[in-house]
């Protein structure tokens, strides 16, 4: 495909529909993983809610380093300069290398604090960081594969991904119970087990993935020899990574911050905001896909000068997402019980995050506006701006609406409900105006 010239609608499915495809067994592997913790208990399901917010802080920075360096590699590559998409490429991967080394020492070394912030003691503690010590380990790997992704992704190949989280899904479905239970001579590992099959999956996943980069025009034999750090290289990929990797890791505080004030009331209310955030992913799987497709079709673009088409792709990812999001709305608000019930047999549980769907269901197309727009921002190398609305919608308006509903209007629970109704809507418009304003200029 070319990015630059093939119709624009076209391209967006190309693009989109693998990488919805793949994120959809991605979410599906954390399904999995959910369902199996619910079948240790129900504190062991509330552990691995509670590490959630840890976790993704670790997918967050993979992935808006990616992003980054995704729209590095396509702004080449759109520019017609192969050889320093190619420098680009290889700069990544050693960048990714470094970053992961960062994130374990770190987390080991801050996990018990954060947990212990979150209210997690004694054998809720425990059970938090038997599963969050071996993930830390293990993140060279997530990260690994992310970097390797966005020299896939910048081609407009997210068929390779989708392969590979198809596969991981599978590969989960085995390895939860095999570690877990103790089968064919392994001791049983309970919920270290399910972090194990996690980083098996994840290594697996950098064999294949870097394979499949290494048979593109962005590898050679000699690139070996030039991956030691570029200081400007590197000043490039954290110029432009950086601000969307923090945005992502925005997002990981931001369930940080949401964790925190849900903990309030109880552990029945944290297993359910854990579970229902499951259900709530899946339905925001198109949008994941347009967001990607954004990135890489506007970078490409951007390098070659073709504003009409940038403008073009956003209205078309937002025409495709208000479609999509229409539609898992009612299938959201409908059967939001019955999804819960997939999940766990505490009514209790079961109540409170049917509630948290059934108002979820009407924020879904909210997140299509910011991320097709925050996307469109970042192809045109303008990060800056997805940290800005990510930090506001995350952190700051969080902690000053969540008390306000849940407390001071009595609320309780249901505040912090509609203080994410409220707040993440508020950030789509002021994107959507800031966005469209931006790209007017460019052209």
């Amino acid at each position: 495909m070319n990015l630059t010239t093939d119709p624009v609608p076209s391209l967006v499915r190309a693009i989109a529909v693998p990488a919805s495809v793949g994120f959809f067994f991605n979410t599906m592997f954390n399904v999995v993983d959910t369902y199996f913790a619910g079948l240790i208990s129900t504190q062991a399901l509330a552990a691995l809610s509670l590490s959630f917010p840890v976790f993704f802080i670790i997918l967050a920075l993979g992935s808006g380093v990616s992003t980054g360096t995704t729209a590095l590699i396509a702004t080449s590559l759109g520019a017609g300069d192969t050889a320093r998409a190619r420098m680009m490429a290889v700069q990544g991967v050693a960048f990714g290398v470094l970053l992961a080394a960062a994130v374990t020492a770190l987390g080991l070394v801050l996990s018990p604090w954060l947990f212990s912030l979150l209210g997690a003691s004694g054998d809720y503690l425990d059970l938090c960081l038997q599963y969050m010590n071996p993930i830390f380990w293990g993140s060279g790997f997530f990260i690994l594969n992310y970097m390797l992704n966005a020299v896939l992704n910048a081609q407009g190949d997210t068929v390779s991904f989708r392969n590979f989280l198809i596969i991981s899904f599978f590969l989960n479905c085995l390895l939860d119970p095999w570690l877990m239970y103790g089968w064919l001579g392994l001791p049983a590992m309970g919920i270290t087990g399910i972090a194990l099959a996690t980083v098996l999956i994840q290594l697996t996943g950098c064999l294949y993935l870097g394979n499949r980069v290494r048979l593109t025009e962005l590898m050679c034999r000699d690139c070996l020899k030039e991956i030691a750090p570029r200081p400007r290289a590197f000043g490039e990929i954290i110029g432009q990574g950086l601000p969307t990797s923090l945005n992502f890791v925005t997002v990981g505080l931001g369930v940080f911050v949401i964790t925190y004030f849900v903990s309030a009331f109880g552990r029945e209310a944290v297993a359910a905001y854990g579970v229902a955030t499951r259900v709530e992913q899946i339905m925001l799987l198109p949008a994941i896909g347009l967001n990607i497709a954004t990135v890489t079709i506007v970078a490409q673009n951007n390098g070659a000068r073709q504003f009409a088409r940038i403008s073009e792709t956003v209205r078309t990812a937002l025409a495709y997402g208000g479609a999509f999001m229409a539609a898992a709305g009612i299938v959201l608000f409908i059967a939001a019980g019955s999804l819960m019930r997939l999940f766990t047999g505490d009514g209790a549980v079961v109540g409170i995050g049917t509630f948290y769907l059934r108002i979820a269901a009407f924020v879904l197309y909210s997140y299509v506006i910011l991320y097709v727009n925050v996307a469109a921002l970042q192809g045109v190398k303008k990060p800056g701006y997805g940290l800005f609305i990510g930090v506001l919608r995350q952190i700051a308006l969080p902690l000053i609406v969540f008390p306000l509903f849940s407390r001071v209007m009595n609320l309780g629970l249901a505040g912090i409900w509609w203080g994410i109704f409220a707040i993440t809507w508020s950030a789509a418009i002021i994107t959507s105006f800031y966005a469209r304003a931006r790209l007017k200029a460019l052209r």
